[in-house]
């Protein structure tokens, strides 16, 4: 190879390198905070199941029926 040919690859290389790094150091930042999102129906607990989990009556203010749910999280 000349003299030429191989700056010409090396420079080359050097940006595709650095190129990459910069990408690939920009994924790896890390993301902003979610911020918790407020529930938008009611919820109301109504039964237990097997003393273990709450039963959860669900309305939106624009639906005219309930939906219901197991919570076992906090027990």
């Amino acid at each position: 190879m000349k003299d030429f040919e191989y700056q010409r690859t090396l420079l080359i290389g050097v940006i595709i390198g650095a190129s990459i790094c910069i990408l690939g150091f920009s994924m790896m930042k890390p993301t902003q905070p979610v911020e918790a999102i407020e529930p938008k129906g009611n919820f109301e607990v109504v039964d237990t199941y097997k003393d273990r989990c709450d039963v959860v009556r669900y309305t939106d203010s624009s639906m005219a029926t309930y939906k219901y749910f197991l919570d076992c999280s906090n027990k």
